[in-house]
């Protein structure tokens, strides 16, 4: 970053960072030419119709492939560590990876895939996922995925819209010390989805068949063309190279499009610049297949780093494993979610004591906002110079609006500083941009990692109705958050779950940033109960095991809100669950509670982890009285 900044011609980052915004075609040049991003084609304009997000042309007239940048190093260097719970291990490198995508490639050429084809992956978060992806991407076709403990109508409501030709799957995979077979839901998803001609069928779990009960069926070794040349199809800037999933918790998941070159550069920025990342990392982060941060690790093979790929539960035996790999592999960049360390912390986990991490030197958080109190504990119990890297952005734009700045300090609860070259503000209710005060976080120009458009959306509508309906021509992205004085940015929750007793706007994250303190809750949700002509704060929480929420720890937890908050935030009622329902990717759903508490039905319960879960919200007895 620091060096990129003096070549640019900057002494400190507010100047670059004002550059990068009102000069875009200059910023984004520069990215290319210091990351060396190669262009089989050079641009003839890099920004057209710069006054519109949605409308925006970036590298006119070039032609690049994605795959081609993420295969260009060689060698017998590691490329890729994979890591299972089950004690899995193997390592690829970087000739070897290329040796994997060419003959996947090939596979997929002998079948008719070529550009604008989808192939979508129903997998773990293993090699053969990055290979599929990267052979699908060299050839301009367009990858999908989703993780494979989706059941089958979760697959469908996704891939069912997109129409894959090709669907890569596994006969099962491992989790918390199960063995879960999946060739049902494969058998099923391929008889509901007539389009799917082929499917290559990985055997991931070595005491489980690979047969399928589909003729369209065939193995991962006989699909492949080993000894094939590795060639890539150049395609224009925003061609499509990936079709992702929103969560689809509120009805059919949006099907949003990103292309070749707004991906590979907006990734390249944030690893390169924003991360610190090159080829001496070994980087990683805990995701799923289903999850855009799967999508943002496999970039890291661009810089020349290492990527350390795990699957299974981060909480399998005594919930030490990922340390455990982290030791082993020497991981330089750990990525991992806010929900997972605040419950290392709760675990009494102490990661910096109880295992040797010299080479650790970046902790990357995301999912939620990252607590203060839980950088006290990354600074105290996993290590003391650290760079702690809060980040946040979405599958929307699959990269970030806010990240981290190995240049600038950490502050305790805060985001370190907008992404160069996105032009982010918080408005608040009238439209105007503030600073110190909580509103709707926007970005006011075009980016890159804009998406190409959603799938079967000709004319956009249901593009611009996701985005730019709040604000005209301004990209309202969900979040309610905060500038402050000295360009860092605190995120206050989502923007759809925010409270609003008596007509003021709470974050739920400010709540349970507050009530998560208490040695005695694990973890909680707050929603708005329409009561009266008003909404009141209901917060719902999971006690430890042997605690009972009396009244006395009600009292604790409504005065540790008042006294950090206001009185506003405090809940009018305070309901233990013992379980609490998320997404696949690990977030909480807000939205889906609010909706069984007043009653209304829940569109797609396919998206959730734990659909089960929603049932301790429905009549509630607390929640009928006064």
């Amino acid at each position: 970053m620091y060096r990129f900044m003096r070549e640019a011609g900057f002494d400190d980052f507010d100047s670059l960072y004002e550059w990068s915004v009102t000069d875009a075609p200059a910023f984004w040049e520069a990215v290319c030419e210091f990351c060396a991003i190669h262009f089989d084609k050079a641009a003839d304009q890099i920004l057209r119709r710069p006054d519109t997000i949605m409308d925006a042309g970036w590298f006119d007239g070039s032609q690049l492939n994605y795959a081609a940048n993420l295969l260009r190093n060689g060698g017998d260097g590691a490329a890729i560590i994979f890591v299972g719970e089950n004690g899995a291990r193997r390592e690829l490198s970087h000739d070897d990876l290329r040796a994997a995508v060419a003959a996947i490639a090939a596979g997929l050429k002998a079948v008719g895939i070529g550009k604008g084809d989808r192939v979508a992956g129903f997998l773990p978060n293993c090699p053969e996922a990055v290979i599929a992806m990267l052979a699908t991407a060299s050839l301009g076709a367009i990858w999908s995925s989703c993780s494979p403990d989706f059941g089958v109508n979760g697959v469908v409501d996704r891939f069912g819209q997109i129409r894959p030709r090709v669907l890569f799957a596994p006969n099962g995979y491992y989790y918390n010390g199960k063995t879960c077979d999946t060739r049902p839901v494969v058998d099923s998803v391929v008889e509901k989805i007539p389009e799917i001609e082929h499917v290559v069928v990985l055997p991931f779990v070595n005491d489980l068949p690979v047969t399928l009960s589909t003729s369209r069926a065939v193995t991962w070794s006989d699909f492949s063309v080993e000894g094939s040349p590795l060639d890539f199809t150049p395609v224009d800037f925003d061609h499509p190279l990936y079709i992702m999933f929103s969560s689809g918790t509120t009805g059919v998941p949006k099907c949003i499009v990103h292309g070749h070159g707004g991906s590979l550069l907006q990734h390249m920025k944030e690893h390169v610049l924003h991360t610190d990342i090159g080829a001496r990392d070994r980087l990683f982060y805990f995701t799923t297949c289903g999850w855009m941060m799967w999508n943002w690790l496999v970039s890291g093979l661009a810089t020349g780093a290492t990527l350390v790929l795990f699957d299974g539960s981060p909480f399998y035996k005594d919930g030490r494993i990922l340390w455990q790999m982290a030791e082993k592999e020497r991981v330089t960049v750990f990525g991992t979610s806010a929900k997972y360390i605040s419950a290392l912390e709760k675990a009494g986990v102490r990661p910096g004591d109880e295992f040797d991490l010299p080479e650790l030197r970046a902790l990357l958080s995301t999912g939620s906002p990252l607590a203060p109190e839980s950088f006290d504990y990354v600074y105290d119990a996993i290590g003391a110079d650290l760079q702690l890297a809060s980040i946040s952005g979405g599958t929307d734009i699959v990269s970030c609006f806010a990240l981290g700045n190995p240049v600038l300090p950490v502050r305790r609860g805060e985001l370190q500083c907008r992404g160069l070259g996105m032009a982010v503000q918080i408005f608040n209710e009238e439209g105007r941009a503030v600073v110190g005060e909580h509103g709707e976080l926007v970005c006011t120009q075009p980016f890159p990692s804009a998406p190409v458009g959603f799938w079967d959306d000709a004319d956009g509508s249901r593009y611009r109705a996701a985005y730019f309906e709040r604000f005209p021509g301004v990209w309202a992205h969900g979040d309610f958050a905060e500038l402050t004085e000295h360009g860092g940015i605190i995120i206050h929750g989502r923007s759809d779950a925010v409270l609003n007793p008596g007509g003021v706007r709470i974050g739920t994250a400010e709540i349970y940033r507050q009530v998560e303190k208490l040695d005695e809750i694990v973890e909680s949700i707050a929603i708005g109960q329409h009561w009266g002509d008003d909404v009141r704060v209901v917060l719902f929480v999971i006690v430890r095991d042997g605690i009972v929420l009396d009244e006395s720890l009600k009292v604790r937890i409504k005065s540790v809100i008042r006294e950090n908050t206001t009185p506003r935030h405090v809940p009018a009622k305070i309901v233990a669950v013992p379980e609490i329902p998320r997404t696949k990717s690990g977030k909480i759903v807000e939205l889906a509670v609010r909706s069984v508490v007043h009653g209304e039905a829940v569109k797609n319960t396919d998206a959730l982890a734990n659909p089960d879960a929603l049932a301790y919200f429905a009549d509630v007895p607390e929640l009928s009285e006064d």
